[in-house]
């Protein structure tokens, strides 16, 4: 029977509200540089796709399995590698994927064939399959509730950074040296974070910035109780607004999935750009993209102070804005003008982000906060992220690219459809929550 720690108090901040110790924001920088190495192994394959088309004489779609196979490992193993997690250690779960992850990515370097580079790719994905749940993890149980959106989006911004990094420099690397050398470089950036990681970020460092709560979990039977996996899955499905803040998320997030994995190969196939400037362009718009989640992310929690219903509707005002932009910009003619709307629409496309990590923080106890942003991460992955690749290059094989990337702007409107299911409900799932925390209390 899978065991877990239960949150019998209130306990809904990490640390003081009154400031945040420097060494949390080492942690947070650190923790936040691993993630951009995760996804530099993760997308410098983007940059070479017209390297790798032309060499193995691949289809848009196995093209696109490259890409999603990665998602799909993140998809299927996130919730129970962050389970382990929980109980085996956070720091050590976290320096032991990412030695797996960039010695994977040194595995792409020397595949010599198609099967090859897809196991290479698989085995990228089990190294980063719980790394963006329990990074996070880390990074909110030591930093005050107040800043949940905006770490968050911030968090997942690096994704963005390390989208950006793993095109324009692998990109780079390809024009002058081969797609090979590409991801040798990305493997040795994350095995010297790895490293660094090691020797900053402890267990032992960590625990005083932490709320007991969080020690809870992790073994302190004094203050906590043991839940079996139904009791666990209980508190992390607990009410329909969690619920729809999962879903939301995962599908708004198919829209930069698909376009930052094809992006590459549209300014190369309709523009005639080459592949090192091609890979240049593309990781701009990844670049944009990571700012405006940022952005949203504080944006969110400025909104919200006053409201607790705001981070819903701001939510879905990215959702709305976005699929209008996308799909008003993927319809004009190609040129300047062209590329600034999808730039536009590309700003808000993972806008959701914090918001949707703040709200499954705020409808779950800390204590399994590793397990729940596992959860959300599962969502973002199996929803979003790994198809959307595979999808695109799918129906870009029977349509072109450019009319498969048409479709995508759809995704967002039908996540903001969760998030106005969510928002119904979150005040009475907020409410009937605390009521049951300060029960507990008692």
């Amino acid at each position: 029977m899978l065991v877990q720690h239960a949150q019998p108090a209130t306990g809904d901040v990490a640390v003081s509200e009154a400031g945040v110790p420097g060494y949390a924001w080492v942690v947070f920088a650190l923790t936040v540089g691993l993630l951009l190495s995760d996804y530099m192994s993760r997308q410098v394959l983007n940059a070479v796709f017209p390297l790798l088309k032309a060499n193995w004489a691949l289809t848009d779609t196995r093209l696109g399995s490259l890409s999603s196979v990665v998602a799909l490992m993140v998809g299927v193993l996130t919730f129970p590698l962050s389970v382990l997690a929980d109980r085996w250690g956070r720091v050590k779960s976290i320096l032991l994927m990412a030695a797996i992850w960039s010695f994977a990515t040194l595995g792409c370097a020397l595949a010599t064939n198609y099967g090859e580079m897809l196991v290479a790719r698989a085995f990228v994905g089990i190294g980063e399959a719980a790394y963006g749940s329990v990074g996070i993890a880390v990074v909110l149980s030591i930093f005050p509730a107040r800043l949940r959106a905006t770490l968050t989006g911030a968090f997942m911004a690096g994704g963005a950074f390390g989208s950006v990094l793993g095109m324009a420099l692998g990109g780079a690397v390809a024009a002058h040296l081969g797609w090979r050398p590409a991801f040798g470089v990305m493997a040795a950036l994350g095995l010297v974070l790895v490293v660094v990681y090691r020797f900053a970020v402890t267990e032992k460092r960590l625990a005083p910035l932490q709320p007991a709560s969080v020690n809870v979990s992790r073994g302190s039977r004094e203050v906590g109780m043991r839940l079996s996996l139904r009791a666990l899955l209980k508190g992390l499905f607990s009410t329909k607004s969690v619920v729809c803040a999962y879903i939301g998320s995962g599908i708004h997030l198919l829209v930069p999935a698909a376009m930052w994995a094809w992006m590459p190969s549209f300014l190369n196939r309709y523009y005639g750009m080459p592949v090192g400037k091609a890979a240049m362009s593309a990781a701009a718009f990844v670049l944009v993209t990571g700012l405006g989640m940022v952005v949203c992310g504080n944006l969110a929690d400025r909104l919200s102070k006053h409201s607790r219903e705001t981070k819903w509707a701001a939510a879905i005002a990215f959702c709305v804005t976005c699929a209008a932009l996308l799909a008003i910009g993927l319809r004009m003619p190609a040129g300047p003008m062209q590329l600034v709307v999808i730039a536009a629409g590309m700003f808000l496309s993972a806008g959701a982000s914090g918001p949707a990590g703040a709200m499954v923080a705020n409808l779950t106890p800390p204590s399994i906060h590793a397990s729940a942003f596992a959860t959300l991460t599962l969502a973002n992955n199996l929803l979003g992220l790994a198809p959307a690749a595979i999808l695109t290059g799918i129906i870009a094989d029977r349509i072109g690219l450019l009319g498969a990337l048409q479709l995508v702007p759809f995704a967002p409107l039908v996540a903001a459809i969760a998030f106005f299911i969510g928002k119904r409900n979150y005040a009475g799932d907020l409410d009937r929550l605390n009521t049951l925390r300060e029960q507990a209390v008692r």
